[in-house]
């Protein structure tokens, strides 16, 4: 699915924006090309829906050229 990167955090993680669903997190970790430096807000972003302790994050997260 795709989003739109609504929030980054210098600390690493960030928020994900997506149609019919809300916002959803997302780690430096949980993006494949290892690019969370190269994102900035209002870029859009491939991902898949995945579970984490706290509920459900975004993981495999590339920017979409």
């Amino acid at each position: 699915m795709e989003g739109v990167i609504k929030k980054l955090d210098d600390r690493g993680f960030g928020f994900i924006t997506a149609e019919g669903m809300k916002d959803i997190f997302f780690h430096a970790n949980d993006c494949t090309d290892r690019n969370f430096t190269d994102m900035k807000e209002g870029d859009t972003v491939s991902f898949e829906k995945g579970e984490s302790e706290k509920g459900p994050k975004a993981i495999n997260v590339k920017l979409v050229s």
